[in-house]
């Protein structure tokens, strides 16, 4: 059997667009010898479409939109799979389904629904969809096909020590007498995930002796980046095939001969990150129906990384740096930004905080009065340069971009209609240890464009004189250390302090801090998901609650 593995980023709700990509790039495949191409997950509706699945205006859209896909490939000796939203036929339960179509010479043949629809981390399929009760093997190209899509074919007891479904859709069609696998995928990016998703579908073709052939999307939608790295693997767990990360690619295999394309996947994890971050960027700027983009440079390593994350995601001409010092801001910092600027390409500007915030002070000390100096003072600052890019902003329909990092937002280490201000929260699930990471992988990407004097210099917000992070927060290194223990791995203050030989005390402290500061970070901007386990939609706390650890 030769196919192509058509992994494409769509839009959601794009279902003209979506259908427009698909039939492309099936004639592409078709050029190319395929006789099928499968494309992924939800691929015509995009993925995830949440709520737009209760409109009924959306379900008739989907319907419409496959029919339309089938007549324009009618011509194509080619059989074609895809994702989409369908009408349950069931009397009662969800009315719509997560459903793989296969298309041929301008029918829909056969439909699978999805069985397994999870309800962990990001996912909430259930809320949605109708879960298919059986399922049958397909015939395509003479060969009795296993169609699965994405959790259905995650769910081997052989590979979980504690499987979330009773139900194995693989086994049940492996039984049937499927003689080939093919998984159609929305899977999410994050660290390790590539790796975790080659050793499930190995197992799976060890276990069961047949071949596999995964296809996943590529692209950003909204705080989710598909990494695509869609492969196939023969009989014997070898991989015949694979497509590149964090792109669009049509990868072309024949599953007789054992041979197929095999394209550049990123193996360093940490570039990978940095790749999820420029696409997560791009496509949230440019599905969102921007163009530009604004970043407060403030001369240190968040900023920096934000800006260079920027210039790959929509080029130097689309990114503008603003520089705002204040009353205690270094010089060396505004010096640092502006060579960051320059050594970018890009344009900056810089406003002068100080009198506005003289002019704060003075209108306010009549309020404040027998009353001390304290972080009042010190939001203000910030709360100063938030307005001034939301002005910014306005004036020249530029997105402003955030550039707190996971540590601080962990912390409530940033202000509320501050430095909190913006549309997309660029490195809000990146750890402040892995940002120095990253910054070197921009350095090598952008001949040192990020001064060595931003690297060496203590951390600091800059709002009190001599202010550094760590006035405030623990060490960086154990911090992170300490917040991915709880954060992801849901581990105890106990817990935590045994590993780390630390005081179970110190650890409370940081743990029920990270819980008090829940209000802000539900008041954040959507920030891009690269870690298992991220605030925002995957990480759902009540922000009125008293269970304290």
């Amino acid at each position: 059997m030769r196919i192509a593995l058509g992994q494409i980023n769509t839009t959601v709700g794009d279902l003209a667009g979506n259908a427009d990509l698909m039939a492309r790039t099936a004639r592409t495949a078709a050029a190319g010898g395929a006789r099928v191409v499968v494309f992924p997950e939800l691929s015509l509706t995009g993925y995830p479409p949440r709520d737009l699945v209760e409109k009924p205006s959306f379900l008739e859209g989907a319907q419409q939109h496959l029919a339309r896909l089938a007549a324009e490939t009618a011509d194509l000796d080619l059989t074609l799979i895809c994702g989409y939203v369908g009408r349950s036929e069931a009397s009662a339960g969800k009315r719509a389904t997560n459903t793989a179509a296969v298309v041929e010479r301008g029918r829909v043949v056969f439909q699978q629904n999805k069985a397994l629809l999870p309800t962990y981390d990001v996912f909430d399929e259930m809320r949605y969809f109708q879960p298919a009760e059986c399922q049958s093997l397909c015939q395509i190209d003479g060969r009795r096909v296993a169609l699965t899509i994405c959790e259905d074919a995650w769910n081997d007891k052989q590979f979980w020590e504690r499987r979330l479904y009773r139900r194995d859709p693989v086994e049940e069609l492996a039984q049937a007498g499927a003689e080939i696998l093919i998984s159609i995928n929305a899977s999410p990016y994050h660290m390790g995930k590539r790796e975790l998703r080659r050793e499930i579908f190995a197992n799976t073709a060890l276990r069961y002796k047949l071949p596999v052939v995964y296809v996943n999307q590529v692209g950003g939608n909204d705080s989710l980046v598909f990494d695509g790295s869609s492969f196939a693997m023969d009989a014997e767990a070898r991989v015949i095939a694979s497509g590149a990360s964090f792109r669009e690619d049509l990868v072309f295999l024949d599953t007789r001969a054992g041979t197929g394309d095999q394209h550049e996947s990123l193996p360093e994890e940490c570039d990978a990150v940095y790749e999820a971050l420029a696409l997560g960027t791009r496509d949230y700027i440019r599905k969102c129906g921007f163009e530009r983009v604004l970043i407060g440079l403030s001369g240190g390593i968040d900023s920096s990384l934000t800006a260079a994350i920027a210039f790959d995601a929509v080029g130097r001409e689309n990114v503008v740096g603003v520089g705002m010092p204040g009353p205690y801001s270094s010089e060396g910092s505004l010096t640092d930004a502006h060579a960051l600027a320059s050594n970018l390409g890009i344009r900056f500007e810089v406003v002068q905080i100080t009198g506005i915030y003289e002019g704060y002070l003075a209108a306010l000390d009549p309020l404040f009065a027998g009353l001390g100096r304290d972080v009042t003072e010190e939001n203000i600052q910030a709360r100063i340069r938030g307005a001034i890019l939301m002005a910014l902003s306005n004036k020249w329909r530029a997105l402003a971009l955030t550039t707190g990092n996971k540590s601080e937002l962990a912390m409530g280490y940033c202000t509320l209609y501050g430095d909190m201000c913006g549309g997309l929260a660029v490195i809000s699930d990146v750890p402040k240890t892995l940002v120095y990471e990253l910054a070197r992988v921009a350095n090598r990407r952008h001949a040192g464009a990020i001064p060595e004097s931003v690297f060496t210099k203590p951390p600091s917000a800059e709002l009190r004189p001599n202010q550094t992070d760590q006035d405030t927060l623990p060490p960086y290194d154990l911090l992170d250390r300490i917040l991915n223990a709880y954060v992801e791995d849901y581990q105890t203050p106990r817990q935590i302090a045994g590993v780390l030989g630390l005081a179970v005390d110190y650890v409370s402290k940081i743990v029920n801090k990270v819980d008090r500061n829940e209000y802000k970070r539900q008041q954040a901007a959507p920030g891009l998901k690269v870690t298992s386990k991220a605030f925002g939609i995957g990480r759902r706390f009540p922000i009125a609650q008293r269970f304290s650890e």
